[in-house]
């Protein structure tokens, strides 16, 4: 398997480049390797999944964070990172436990200091996903489904503590301590360790329907209330922050609620005058090109837009029309150009420069 590239040199990036330079370079790139614009280009397809990989990575701060702290490895099951910091030495609550495992834990908070209550209700941690859609699932919104993975301690079933029974010269003792594999949090949300080889955790997969609404833009978030770890000893589940990412598209840009389109048009459709087809997110319209339309014009469909995110109504559309001037011209096509150039003057008899029109050359 090749070695994966740093999502930075993917994109054309320094390693601080602010957060704006990576949704700019992620734009340009991903509209260039566009699998629209190259069919049956399986290079491009690789070198476009590439491009939203990176992306889905470095435009999110937590996960960029600990890409930049631990590269690729971060994101790598079999390397045991899983977002879990380094925890040393530190807490000598442990010589507690051992008194209370043999007296029942009646010495309260612990050994040499006050112990949070492992039975206090604790909210649950919120989980994040990612969502990728395209150019016209983000203008009119659209239900997708996202997996999220919850880890439950084996040991405690998710209570964050075990009973254990003892045999003491007094009879058979029953004590409650907190639990060695999830610390009394009840919940594992890091990638199994080395030391437990993977035994130490059970991750289940869940599937969550999420309603995209119709306007979200790239980069955006959607807070599913309640979707995420459940919460402790009665306290309330976490949440789910489902980040957007939107596919560039082959032919349109955005710009608010603003769809912009570049049109290219003909000499003589920009000369004469015309009526034009013109693809809009909601399928092609006629478009009227007046007489003498000149290069760079700019024309309003109203309404054409994207609807507004928190509100009724939509923006518009913008088309900029572009000349495209002829190639590869036929022998009696280039002489009638030289007769309409110079009935407007702009070439002599000989057919050489005589003005500064299109066809010609200004004189010095």
């Amino acid at each position: 398997m090749a070695e994966k590239r740093d999502y930075y040199e993917v994109l054309g990036l320094q390693k601080g480049a602010s957060a704006e330079e990576i949704k700019k370079a992620y734009r340009k790139l991903a509209k260039e390797n566009h699998p629209d614009l190259h069919p049956g280009d399986k290079a491009c397809e690789e070198r476009f999944k590439e491009i939203n990989e990176a992306y889905e990575i470095l435009s999110d701060d937590d996960k960029r964070a600990k890409y930049d702290q631990y590269g690729h490895a971060a994101f790598d099951p079999s390397a045991g990172f899983g977002g879990a910091g380094f925890e040393g030495f530190g807490d000598f609550g442990d010589l507690g436990d051992i008194f209370s495992s043999f007296f029942g834990g009646g010495f309260g908070g612990g050994f040499g200091g006050t112990r949070t209550n492992p039975n206090a209700p604790r909210r649950g941690e919120n989980l994040r996903a990612s969502v990728n859609i395209s150019f016209e699932e983000a203008a009119f919104g659209c239900k997708k489904e996202v997996t999220v993975g919850r880890e439950v301690c084996p040991d405690c079933k998710g209570t964050g503590t075990v009973r254990t029974t003892q045999r003491t010269p007094f009879g058979m003792a029953q004590s409650t301590s907190p639990c060695q594999k999830c610390r009394g949090t009840g919940k594992i949300i890091h990638q199994p360790c080395k030391t437990c080889r993977g035994m130490g955790s059970v991750r289940r997969q869940h599937k969550i329907n999420v309603t995209v609404p119709a306007g979200i833009d790239d980069g955006q978030a959607i807070s599913l209330h309640g979707q995420g770890n459940d919460g402790v000893n009665g306290g309330p589940a976490g949440d789910l922050l489902v980040s957007v990412i939107v596919r560039p598209h082959a032919r349109f840009e955005r710009d608010g609620n603003s769809v912009l389109l570049l049109q290219d048009i003909s000499y003589a459709q920009a000369a004469l005058g015309a009526e034009i087809e013109v693809p809009t997110i909601d399928g092609p319209v006629k478009l009227t090109i007046p007489e003498g339309t000149q290069p760079g014009s700019t024309f309003r469909l109203r309404g054409k837009g994207i609807p507004y995110l928190r509100g009724s109504g939509r923006g518009d559309q913008f088309v900029t029309v572009s000349v495209k001037v002829p190639k590869g011209l036929t022998g009696s096509q280039k002489e009638l150009l030289r007769q309409f150039a110079a009935s407007m003057g702009e070439l002599d008899r000989a057919g050489s420069s005589s003005g500064g029109g299109i066809f010609g050359k200004k004189k010095k």
